[in-house]
């Protein structure tokens, strides 16, 4: 398997960096996903390592080794695209045979590790039906079968999962992460969905504007997230993001004054709330419920209060309240965020509270 370096890569389209000055280094074995919105950068950083696409600068390296002249037929890399990309006049047989007849493979000998890979992914019994003749999860399970079969070094999915329905994106989850357990290959999943990168990925690599923002195990991400950008794309529903001033222990938001640690830091800051840390209770901020979105074993409720209008995630199947309802919201201090406003970074130790 491959230890997969990037030391300062960027590739850039005339004047637009679509990767910009990346450093990256991923374990022999890991399974990382590189995650972001649309445009950031991800794709073109799988195709990068692939070899589709050469950087404008800086150094790839599989184990030490520079590839960036290294042609994507040699790099011995294992890629399954969004679309699954299968022949459509090739039998699923060969379709999964075909990457070995760049390696010399004797036809026999091919067929025997188109045959292991097939079962590998449970295709076996499609050897002999054309593409045209399965479903969108039987296609991407061969598509699979043909990036493994050449036993690669090292694997990249780009988006495998955003063509299937969401039962079968849940099923090929626990599959594609039970085949890297078995087999150990370094693996890269490229997606834009933040329930696939913290469900299948070791680490996470969140990416904006061709940079990373912040790389961590997905429990990094969720409670220690660098910047508002993090904060606000991990999580579902998403953070609340409340604007307010810090001034001397008090943090000012709207009509409400909240006791305040900002580890020696005052100005313009952002509050981040996570609708599931917050709850209904006896005391706390008073408001009133404005909507209420039951989604079958958790209810998100708008409410409206002194910090402004709060997402508050309530689990349970049943809707315990009303429209129009007054209530109390409550948290815990350690589970509320504090973000530099001008900076957008994450102030490190802060907190705010409730009164009293």
């Amino acid at each position: 398997m491959a230890r997969v370096e990037l030391i300062d890569v960027s590739k850039r389209w005339g004047d637009v960096a679509a990767v910009d000055r990346v450093d990256l280094e991923i374990d022999d074995g890991e399974f990382v996903a590189v995650l972001g919105p649309s445009g950031c950068g991800k794709s073109t950083t799988l195709f990068l390592l692939a070899g589709i696409y050469a950087p404008s600068s800086g150094e790839l390296r599989f184990d030490g080794e520079l590839i960036n002249e290294v042609e994507a037929k040699d790099r011995n890399v294992g890629v399954v695209f969004q679309s699954y990309a299968l022949y459509p006049h090739m039998n699923v047989r060969k379709n999964i045979m075909f990457p070995l007849k760049f390696k010399g493979v004797a036809p026999d000998e091919a067929k025997r590790l188109a045959e292991e890979a097939a079962s590998l992914v449970h295709v076996e019994e499609l050897l002999d039906r054309m593409p045209a003749e399965m479903s969108g999860g039987q296609q991407q399970r061969v598509a699979l079968a043909r990036a493994l079969v050449k036993q690669p070094q090292l694997l990249l999915l780009d988006e495998p999962l955003s063509n299937l329905d969401a039962t079968l994106r849940l099923t090929m989850r626990s599959e594609i992460r039970a085949l890297h357990r078995r087999l150990g290959v370094t693996s890269i999943l490229v997606t834009h969905d933040q329930l696939e990168a913290t469900t299948m990925a070791d680490r996470i690599i969140c990416m904006r504007d061709g940079r990373i923002e912040q790389i961590g195990t997905p429990d990094d991400l969720y409670h220690r997230p660098a910047s508002l950008f993090v904060a606000g794309f991990i999580g579902a529903p998403p953070i609340n993001l409340l604007p307010g001033r810090l001034d001397r222990g008090a943090l000012k938001i709207g009509d409400a004054s909240l006791p305040c640690d900002g580890n020696g830091v005052a100005g313009d800051v952002v509050l981040g709330l996570r609708p599931e840390t917050l709850r209904f209770s006896e005391a706390g901020l008073a408001g009133r419920i404005d909507e209420i979105e039951p989604m079958g074993r958790e209810t998100l409720y708008l409410v409206d209060c002194a910090l402004g209008q709060l997402r508050v995630l309530e689990a349970g199947s049943t809707v315990g309240h009303d429209i129009g309802e007054a209530v109390h919201i409550s948290f815990d201090r350690e589970n509320s965020l504090l973000f530099d406003q001008s900076s957008e970074q994450r102030i490190e130790g802060a907190h705010a509270k409730l009164p009293g």
